[in-house]
């Protein structure tokens, strides 16, 4: 079906609507629906919070007896099952909308297609394709999750112009400006979880929450405001209840290949037993759980050791690069800890996304190539 230019117009809208959702949505996907009438929007909605109504449902509200013959946009196609609220499609039929337009449609095996099939055979014209790619962008984590059974993984990494982390005695405050660190509690706020190893919890004694008194003019009200996850991979069971991580109390959960009962640990943290492969927690099997614990998107704030075992098994969907302009020379720590090559064919091919200036600094979204 080809779409007008202003199908396209309310579509782009219904898309920024959906970001707005993208603090607070998680393990639900961002969406956003506008209805338009005889030409004039007559409602708005988006989704805010896993249990509270979907965007279709505000769009409607809104809209009121107006929605009876109008077009819907909706960024991905509306629900058919009932969850935690009732189905979406089920309150366009009511509503008497005369046609649905998604930007996709919704992956998850309980709607895939089933919502506007619903939609059709009440006779109500539905089309799907409109914007799609950037629906897409809206929910990576989720759309990883439903399609590929794992998180979306961003490894964020934060290094002078020759590749630096850090100097040769592990002094690494500060290497960005301010503007880049505040950048990096965005990054962080937007995702469904932080991963780290143990190494930079007791180096460092990392709190690794979101620090939400920095982004209030981003985010409001405060009380919307959730902290991701905290996942750390303490294979040898060193963390103990007395580290910084445990005075926030908000969500840990220690992956460890022994269980430890040694220790008393706050109510808000949980153990998981993982496999391990050659003394080392199994990473796939690692992420593998965690999607079953409905994480979509992973934040990777990690050492050299753990950031690179996950590039090297190309668990990195996308690498998020804070360039200082700082020197800091032979005897600095590298991004990366990993198997050295023996020929140009071995490594890894990164096609540059964007390149944005953060303040003094500047980031770099960088992904894999597709096929390498």
């Amino acid at each position: 079906m080809s779409f007008t230019q202003a199908d396209q117009t309310y579509m782009a809208r219904a898309i920024e609507l959906a970001q707005q959702g993208r603090f607070t949505t998680t393990p639900n996907p961002n969406v956003g629906c506008v209805i338009v009438n005889d030409g004039e929007i007559v409602g708005e909605g988006f989704h805010l919070r896993a249990g509270e109504p979907h965007a279709e449902v505000h769009a409607l509200r809104e809209a009121k007896v107006r929605a009876r013959g109008a077009t819907a946009y909706v960024t991905l196609e509306p629900c058919s099952h009932y969850g935690r609220t009732p189905p979406c499609a089920k309150g366009l039929i009511e509503a008497g909308v005369s046609k649905v337009i998604a930007a996709m449609v919704d992956p998850n095996p309980e709607v895939a297609g089933r919502g506007l099939a619903m939609l059709n055979e009440a006779g109500i014209e539905t089309a799907s394709g409109l914007l799609e790619q950037q629906a897409r962008a809206l929910n990576k984590g989720f759309l990883k999750r439903m399609e590929q059974g794992r998180p979306y993984v961003v490894c964020k990494l934060a290094a002078s112009l020759d590749g630096k982390t850090a100097l040769g005695n592990g002094e690494s405050k500060w290497i960005t400006g301010p503007a880049a660190r505040r950048d990096v509690q965005l990054g962080r706020a937007q995702s469904c979880a932080i991963l780290s190893g143990a190494d930079t919890v007791l180096v460092d004694d990392a709190r690794l929450n979101v620090r939400s008194e920095e982004l209030t003019d981003i985010v409001r009200p405060v009380e919307q405001w959730r902290q991701p996850v905290r996942v750390i991979i303490d294979s040898q069971n060193r963390l103990h209840p007395d580290l910084a991580l445990f005075k926030t109390p908000s969500p840990v959960v220690i992956l460890r290949s022994d269980l430890d009962n040694q220790h008393n640990w706050p109510h808000f943290v949980e153990q998981i037993k993982i496999n391990t492969r050659a003394g080392k927690i199994d990473l796939q099997a690692a992420l593998a759980t965690l999607a079953e614990r409905n994480i979509n998107q992973i934040w990777l704030e990690a050492g050299a050791t753990l950031a690179g075992a996950m590039h090297q098994q190309g668990l990195i969907d996308e690498y998020l690069i804070y360039l200082a302009p700082k020197i800091i020379g032979t005897d600095g720590r590298d991004l990366f800890n990993s198997a050295p090559l023996s020929s140009m064919s071995q490594i890894t091919e990164l096609q540059i996304a964007e390149i944005t200036p953060i303040g003094t600094d500047i980031r770099i979204t960088a992904h894999k190539q597709q096929g390498k």
